[in-house]
């Protein structure tokens, strides 16, 4: 599955150049320079569901490191401390991962 018909190639590109180096990732910039966030409520669902790569209907940690993978294959992990910040912005009910109600909450924030 792939982000064509929701998200632009070139604003994934410039995304995911603006936070090559290590610990450089923000999640609420990253989501507003992919256009992310102006996306309606269901395309922010297909986007989750790409993201949910063993699809449980969860982004677990082990999902959210490789994050920057899914919008180009060639993208870094994210780092421990980042992903750390990115699960706890997003697990409102301390479960330990995010669900697609929480990630779109995360996104529009």
């Amino acid at each position: 599955m792939s982000f064509s018909g929701i998200l632009s190639d070139s604003d994934i590109a410039a995304a995911l150049k603006n936070c090559q180096a290590a610990d450089s990732f923000d999640y609420k910039t990253f989501f507003s320079q992919t256009g992310l966030k102006s996306k309606s409520a269901d395309q922010v669902k297909q986007v989750f569901e790409i993201i949910d790569q063993d699809q449980s209907g969860f982004v677990e940690e082990d999902e959210l490191k490789l994050f920057l993978q899914n919008f180009a294959a060639g993208a870094r992990a994210l780092t421990d401390a980042e992903t750390k910040v990115f699960l706890a912005a997003g697990d409102s009910d301390g479960d330990g991962k995010i669900g697609v109600d929480e990630f779109s909450a995360l996104v529009k924030c």
